[in-house]
């Protein structure tokens, strides 16, 4: 078990409260910058509500403090997660500042879903302590974190990040190339690609897409990967499916034209009311409101202090 220690986070928002409450559950001393005085103002609030969530006492989140400085939020730490926008300029600023404030043995890690961790420490000197974690959104509710090697000599420091998160209740895998959107991110969004093209060539509509996968493959993939999915049912078959329909997936370079058209006309999705499907704001809020209790189900009967669970 890793022994309690002072950590911060840099970035109080959506994605900074939910790790600040997870290292904070785990026992450890949480220090959280944010630029903005209203994040900083609301964070109390917003670790309350996922204190109501999982029923817990408030002494997880008294060991939340929000603080007016990155140098105060940092003092003293041992592993630092900094969890802003996507941003590589404010991102390398930010990892160019904390090199100067904190230990050498300190640990510096990102929160990114998709970019480089080398291009994000392009500005740090001391590389050996940067790693990548992309934790899931919402962190508190989903377990899986990809912990994220840059290089050989980054091992230890991924090694220690994985057992911090570990004893922290999270699902952490070791990424041993640092390539753009890691492993979750490039299987999404491959599967996102041939959805986007069976659309836009007329295969199906968004809707039955969304169908196939919630009422198919996906009822299943919670607890049966792709490889042993591969496996279970022989790589024979496997390798007989590919051999008709590869040659036939979509392979478009770059976004696909159907994304772009739908992007360049206002249509971005829930939040301007149309995207691939139409969206009311009641049918938007439905579809969050459905996505957090199923993730809220799922993480109250995973965590050991649950009676119920």
């Amino acid at each position: 078990m890793t022994e309690q220690l002072k950590t911060a986070v840099i970035g109080a928002g959506l994605m900074g409260h939910g790790i600040a409450w997870l290292l904070a559950e785990a026992g450890h001393e949480v220090k959280v910058y944010d630029s903005s005085q209203e994040a900083l103002d609301s964070l109390q609030s917003r670790l309350a509500g996922i204190e109501a969530m999982f029923g817990a006492g408030p002494d997880v989140r008294a060991r939340v403090q929000g603080v007016g400085s990155v140098a105060e939020a940092v003092r003293g730490a041992s592993f630092v997660v900094e969890a802003v926008i996507e941003n590589v300029p404010l991102k390398q600023s930010i990892f160019e500042e904390l090199e100067g404030l904190v230990s050498p043995e300190c640990i510096l890690a990102s929160n990114t879903s998709s970019i480089p961790t080398r291009i994000i420490a392009a500005k740090v000197k001391t590389k050996h302590r940067v790693v990548g974690t992309h934790f899931w959104n919402p962190p508190h509710l989903v377990p899986l974190v990809e912990v994220v090697q840059m290089a050989e000599e980054n091992l230890p420091a991924v090694e220690k990040t994985i057992q911090i998160l570990a004893d922290a209740g999270r699902k952490p895998v070791h990424a041993r190339k640092d390539v753009p959107g890691f492993i979750g991110n490039r299987l999404q969004h491959a599967l996102k690609r041939e959805a986007i093209a069976m659309v836009a060539n007329g295969v199906c509509d968004a809707e039955t897409i969304d169908d196939v996968v919630k009422y198919g493959f996906g009822r299943r993939m919670a607890v049966l990967g792709p490889m042993e999915q591969s496996d279970l049912v022989g790589l024979d078959l496997t390798r007989a499916i590919h051999e008709t329909i590869m040659p036939d997936l979509d392979n478009t370079a770059g976004p696909h034209p159907y994304l772009v058209e739908c992007c360049e006309a206002g249509k971005l999705g829930m939040k301007s009311g149309e995207g691939f499907r139409k969206w009311t704001p009641e049918s938007a809020d439905a579809v969050r409101d459905q996505l957090r209790d199923f993730l809220a189900a799922q993480a109250r009967g995973n965590n050991p202090g649950n009676e119920d669970g």
